[in-house]
């Protein structure tokens, strides 16, 4: 099975990886930026996300290798691959696999450490999502916002709704899938995978992810890295400051 894309644009391959409980479509807008500097925009959703197939099985290695089989149906052999958090790790995984597919590898704020699971809460709002009885996506961030109180991540999740059919309707996301193997979204990439072409990682300053004592075990996995930090931004850095973002990140692949 061959992961969905959503392809912006003609030239240089660039390969976009979406976050947790994420969707290419969340990219849509810089990748329409990206691509005026003469590259083809491809916007996949992961196993289990968005249109992308959905499966039982969960985890990074079959994530790789999704985007393996992807480059081959695509035939791509020099690609530029940004992940973001879960689409991170995916990417630094994918890169030290298979170096000789990958020019250049940006990541956005997630570090190849061990995270704890921290997405209960929100899987449980999800959960509580009875389409026999929510018929608006008001009435869904209604219930949602019980569990997650900030409404900016509320939107991001509610772009998984879709109608199944007139007034039906339905999350992308394969949830119980994603909730039975949530704890493989912390995964540490693996103690000897290394990659050692040039490498960006992005932090936003008000987040958490990536911090000081995380530069010594990015070093060891990315010996040729740097890291770059972007200005009032979170986790979802891409979003909060999408110019600066465009900006370092063009700076860095031109």
């Amino acid at each position: 099975m061959i992961l969905h894309s959503n392809i912006i644009g003609e030239g240089r391959p660039f390969v976009i990886l979406h976050g947790f409980l994420g969707m290419g479509d969340n990219w849509k807008t810089l990748a329409r930026k990206f691509s005026e500097s003469d590259y083809q925009v491809h916007l996949l959703d992961q196993r289990n996300h968005g249109r992308s197939f959905h499966s039982d099985e969960f985890d990074y290695e079959l994530m790789a290798d999704d985007l393996k089989k992807y480059c081959e149906i695509k035939d791509f052999s020099d690609i530029v691959l940004l992940g973001h958090s879960m689409g991170g790790k995916t990417a630094m995984l994918f890169a030290s696999k298979y170096p000789e597919l990958v020019k250049k590898l940006i990541v956005a704020d997630i570090s190849p450490r061990y995270y704890p699971v921290h997405h209960d809460i929100i899987l449980e709002g999800l959960s509580q999502l009875d389409f026999s009885f929510v018929k608006t996506r008001l009435e869904a961030d209604q219930v949602l916002e019980e569990y997650v109180s900030n409404i900016g991540v509320r939107q991001f999740l509610l772009k998984n709704l879709y109608w199944v059919h007139k007034g039906q309707l339905g999350l992308r996301i394969n949830l119980e899938v994603l909730k039975e193997h949530v704890s493989e979204v912390g995964e540490a990439l693996p103690v000897h995978a290394v990659f050692d072409k040039d490498t960006l990682f992005l932090r936003g300053d008000r987040s958490e992810y990536i911090g000081e004592t995380d530069e010594a075990i990015i070093q060891r996995h990315f010996p040729d890295s740097e890291i770059v930090t972007i200005t009032n931004a979170g986790h979802w850095l891409h979003a909060e400051n999408p110019k600066e973002f465009y900006d370092v990140v063009i700076k860095f692949v031109n």
